[in-house]
């Protein structure tokens, strides 16, 4: 958590300080250049102005004398220059008209246009901005008028602004990131209890809860790694439960084996109850058998993750489901009234469409009468189709229903440990149908009956 932080806190601190960086160049860029250009407008003005009272001929005293008079009431400095030999006897400092202007500039104010500088002047010995207009009379340069501001004077200001500017950013900066740390903290704390958390589920504390203090993200995954915790609780109780039932299931069996062998070995049975024992022994190692097979079948289920479907016709797989389950029926002389459409075709994989029917018929057969009927139909859409397994037996009741599809669920445990039920059969049948993208339904009402409905997607060429 503290890498996430300081990598956060790291970005936001780049980020202000990009802000920072362009702020200064954006004054810098206001500062030397607009107010500079504007300067220089306005220095046009000033020397256009002065131009204008200019009427000809040699440059007089008292036009250089109002020239002087301006600099009174500017910001900017301007003098005129009647005669180059004149120039420093205007100026405090010792400099000549060349210093000012070179040939190729007094060709240009000789033609009346007006010169703009910017830059270093060696004789003025700072940078400048400058303008320079020409008093021409009849083809000569009787003088020029020059009016120009020290750019140290802006770049001073400019500089005062910015380290002001720097200074209070600087002290944003500084609250920013301490109130940038302690937000981070504040938000990533609930991350540091989620990782703690995580540590202990994995160290096998399946009970472990976060406490959900926000509506946010963060809040959100509070509430999803919760809803893992329970279901990975109950799951891990599922689990348990499942190894207590396996043991308790086969304990049974086994024991009935050993006891008889044992009794055998010693030669304690009678020889009239060696054939019942004998049948005894047989069935009870079928019945570990069958919830062996039925174990293998539950753990290939769950792995399954794509199946082989075909075309099945659902008529000729009932038939042959029935005619497996029927030596078991006529145990108790149960009968089926099948009413299949003979035109259904299913899209599915036969095996496990098989063992359905089969795990649903043997469930329906066990908790049925005797001389009883259990009834198949099916339903088609255009995209699928409900096959209906009615029986007459006993009914489930409502709190059960929701429960028979659980591994080793049963609503009446005597009941079938006593037929050889492992209460596998309905779990096994809701994992195969759902594999093949189909549903599993239970509809019950005591004393009546249940009806069972097994959805499947029939093959698309059935009603095209």
């Amino acid at each position: 958590m503290k890498k996430l932080s300081f990598k956060i806190w790291m970005l936001l601190l780049v980020f202000i300080t990009t802000t920072i960086v362009f702020l200064v160049i954006f004054t810098n860029f206001l500062y030397e250049e607009l107010y500079v250009q504007h300067t220089e407008m306005s220095m046009k003005e000033v020397a256009e102005n002065l131009q204008r009272t200019y009427d000809g001929g040699v440059v007089t005293n008292d036009f250089i004398k109002q020239t002087e008079d301006y600099n009174r009431f500017s910001d900017v400095e301007v003098f005129t220059v009647r005669n180059p030999r004149e120039l420093s006897a205007c100026l405090p400092f010792d400099i000549d008209y060349d210093t000012l202007i070179g040939a190729e500039e007094r060709a240009e104010l000789l033609d009346g246009n007006a010169i703009t500088k910017r830059g270093y002047e060696k004789r003025f010995d700072r940078d400048v901005a400058s303008v320079i207009y020409p008093l021409v009379d009849e083809n000569r340069l009787e003088g020029i008028i020059y009016v120009y501001v020290p750019l140290t004077k802006i770049t001073e200001m400019a500089s005062s602004d910015v380290l002001f500017l720097l200074a209070i950013v600087s002290l944003l900066l500084i609250c920013l990131a301490y109130i940038s740390l302690k937000s981070l903290q504040r938000v990533l704390k609930p991350l540091a209890v989620l990782n703690e958390a995580a540590l202990d589920m994995a160290a096998g504390k399946y009970d472990t809860r976060v406490a959900v203090e926000s509506q946010d993200e963060v809040g959100e995954l509070g509430k999803s790694f919760n809803h893992m915790a329970m279901s990975i609780q109950q799951e891990d109780d599922k689990k348990r439960d499942f190894l207590s039932i396996v043991s308790h299931e086969l304990r049974t069996p086994i024991s009935y084996i050993k006891g008889y062998g044992e009794a055998f070995e010693q030669n304690l049975i009678p020889e009239e109850k060696k054939a019942e024992i004998y049948t005894l022994i047989t069935r009870e190692a079928n019945r570990m058998q069958k919830l062996t097979n039925d174990l293998l079948t539950v753990a290939r289920s769950e792995s399954l993750v794509e199946v082989e479907t075909s075309p099945l016709v659902l008529a000729e797989i009932i038939r042959e489901a029935v005619q497996l389950v029927k030596p078991m029926a006529n145990e108790k002389e149960i009968t089926f009234a099948n009413s299949i459409d003979e035109e259904t075709i299913l899209c599915a994989d036969e095996q496990k469409t098989k063992q359905i029917l089969i795990n649903v018929l043997e469930n329906a057969i066990r908790y049925s009468p005797n001389n009883s009927v259990i009834t198949i139909s099916n339903k088609a859409t255009k995209k699928e189709t409900t096959i209906q397994i009615a029986d007459e037996g006993c009914g489930i009741e409502t709190e059960h229903l929701v429960h028979i599809t659980e591994r080793f669920y049963r609503v009446n445990k005597a009941r079938s440990r006593s037929d050889g039920g492992t209460g596998l059969g309905l779990s096994i049948a809701a994992q195969l149908v759902e594999v093949q993208n189909g549903k599993l339904a239970f509809e019950s009402e005591v004393g009546k009956g249940t009806n069972v409905y097994i959805t499947l997607p029939i093959w698309e060429d059935t009603f095209s």
